[in-house]
């Protein structure tokens, strides 16, 4: 009997499901799923070691945002999989976030796959390929990639993305293609093009090769991918027929926004929103202060001193009845939405970026309800969901 097909999604793993996009992805893949009766899968990328981006988070102290990081007491070129999570970190994590389940191993992985839970009981099923009953059979066909010089194919690719104005986040001129990671102490290191594998050592590859690998290991028809993880898949495009492999289908990851009770927010009013632009919204219906003001010349018997700093007075006076201007047409915004949009721009961009890129998945995962709204929304294929918050 064939394996059912995949839809695949994931994500480094990072603390606190950091960041929330990551949740998004997740559904996507099992909305899809559900539409096509395959089977969702989430890519643990457990053997990634950017330590700084897993374990620098946002929490939580009342209603105001604290950036966060996470020490971890290993040697540098850990991979993630390998990171402790020890019960000083819970508590660090509670502290951020409030109570959280107790993971499932004394690692960040454990982390992780204990927070996915309501994800995993949705039929969502996590794949770690770091597992070594499903790495340990693979090894030998990675060295025969390995001996395929796929570094080349690689950099004509990349030649070729430049010379049409394509994104190339990752430069395999630049960066490894391939790292030994010794599965005892999960150190991944860069394995240079000629060098020998250490003795012991996986093969492992870089994240350009990822999609590979994947396709390897889980029988994939379709990926759910961001759009820097699209702009590298496409490094992949002339090496899927030399390693005897087929391509996937590429689902674009849609965004997500929670708006908060009681806010009425369209996907097309985001870029005002985040502009703090309240005038594309709903204009103040009155004469505003700065049209009340009318610019007078100064008088010729004045100093040419005095004259500059009349007229650079005005100018000032100017812009501060422009900032009243804005505060009239914010309180009229105000009323169309159904909130100060200050406060709802807050919420939506969080450091100036969209929450889901700023904000960890934990308030998400613990919010059954909100989970099910997102999947439900997720059945037609919109680029941009919004959500009220349940």
């Amino acid at each position: 009997m064939s394996p059912r097909p995949v839809i695949a999604t994931g994500q480094q793993i990072g603390a606190g499901w950091s960041p929330a996009l990551s949740v998004a992805k997740a559904l996507a893949a099992l909305a899809e799923a559900r539409r096509t009766g395959a089977e969702a899968v989430y890519w643990l990328a457990d053997e990634d070691h950017d330590r700084a981006e897993v374990a620098s988070v946002v929490g939580w102290s009342g209603d105001r945002l604290l950036r966060h990081r996470f020490r971890f007491e290993t040697r540098p070129g850990t991979a993630t999989g390998w990171l402790p999570w020890t019960e000083a970190h819970q508590s660090e994590a509670e502290a951020l976030w409030g109570p959280l389940p107790k993971p499932r191993e004394p690692t960040l992985r454990g982390h992780v796959l204990a927070l996915g839970q309501p994800l995993w009981s949705r039929g969502l099923r996590s794949f770690s390929p770091t597992n070594p009953a499903v790495r340990e059979p693979i090894q030998a066909e990675l060295v025969r990639w390995r001996g395929l010089d796929l570094e080349a194919l690689m950099v004509q690719q990349a030649a070729v993305l430049e010379a049409q104005g394509a994104p190339l986040p990752l430069d395999p001129r630049n960066q490894s293609a391939w790292f030994s990671l010794d599965p005892r102490t999960g150190q991944r290191q860069r394995l240079e093009r000629d060098a020998a594998l250490p003795a012991g050592c996986w093969l492992s590859p870089g994240a350009a090769l990822r999609p590979l690998m994947q396709s390897l290991l889980l029988p994939v028809v379709a990926a759910v991918l961001g759009p820097s993880e699209r702009a590298y898949w496409r490094l992949c495009e002339p090496l899927w027929e030399r390693v005897g492999l087929t391509a996937p289908r590429i689902i674009p990851r849609p965004s997500v926004f929670v708006v908060p009770r009681r806010f009425r927010l369209e996907a097309g009013q985001l870029d005002a929103l985040k502009q703090g632009a309240w005038e594309h919204f709903a204009a103040w219906p009155g004469p505003l202060p700065s049209e009340r003001f009318h610019a007078v010349a100064p008088d010729p018997a004045w100093s040419p001193e005095l004259r500059q700093r009349f007229v650079r007075e005005q100018e000032r006076s100017r812009k501060r009845l422009g900032r009243l201007d804005q505060r009239l047409h914010r309180d009229a915004a105000a009323h169309l939405l159904g909130g100060d949009p200050e406060r709802l721009r807050q919420a939506l961009f969080p450091f100036g970026l969209p929450q889901e890129r700023a904000l960890p998945a934990v308030p998400w995962l613990r919010n059954e309800a909100l989970l099910d709204a997102i999947l439900e929304r997720m059945q037609v294929a919109d680029p941009v969901i919004l959500v009220e918050e349940p």
